[in-house]
């Protein structure tokens, strides 16, 4: 599976929690749990981004704005490097909606950026997705 590439059972989580990464989002990769919260999410995406665990980002995508598969493809050189989440709003145990600001930092090669994007997250039938997000 894609989202065991470069983890073990002592490995940090990539979200940046300070957590190991099987208690941490590893449990919702597995499928063990789903995400209580849309942060909880946003940081669960983040760190499959970080894992190139493209099936775990299928399934947490809203079904009405979620890519085909052939159209999500992950740049193998680009390594995420830091989570920061800057803003929450919404998105509790008992929203059905929130939003969430983050900023991601990135390198791809010599390149180096920050990706800053406020993603908008819904919850039907008790499970957060992500539905789509804006660059900020």
């Amino acid at each position: 599976m894609a989202g065991t590439v470069g983890t073990t059972s002592d490995t940090r989580c990539p979200c940046g929690s300070g957590d190991r990464y099987d208690a941490c989002c590893g449990r919702f990769h597995r499928g063990a749990a789903d995400a209580p919260t849309a942060e909880a999410l946003m940081r669960s995406r983040y760190s499959a981004f970080a894992l190139r665990d493209t099936a775990y980002l299928a399934r947490t995508w809203h079904a009405s704005t979620r890519p085909g598969p052939d159209e999500l493809r992950l740049d193998e050189q680009q390594r995420w490097l830091r989570l920061d989440v800057v803003e929450t709003a919404g998105g509790g145990p008992f929203d059905d909606q929130g939003t969430v600001l983050f900023e991601a930092r990135w390198r791809s090669g010599a390149e180096r950026g920050v990706l800053r994007e406020r993603s908008r997250f819904v919850r039907e039938q008790r499970r957060w997705t992500y539905l789509d997000g804006e660059l900020a």
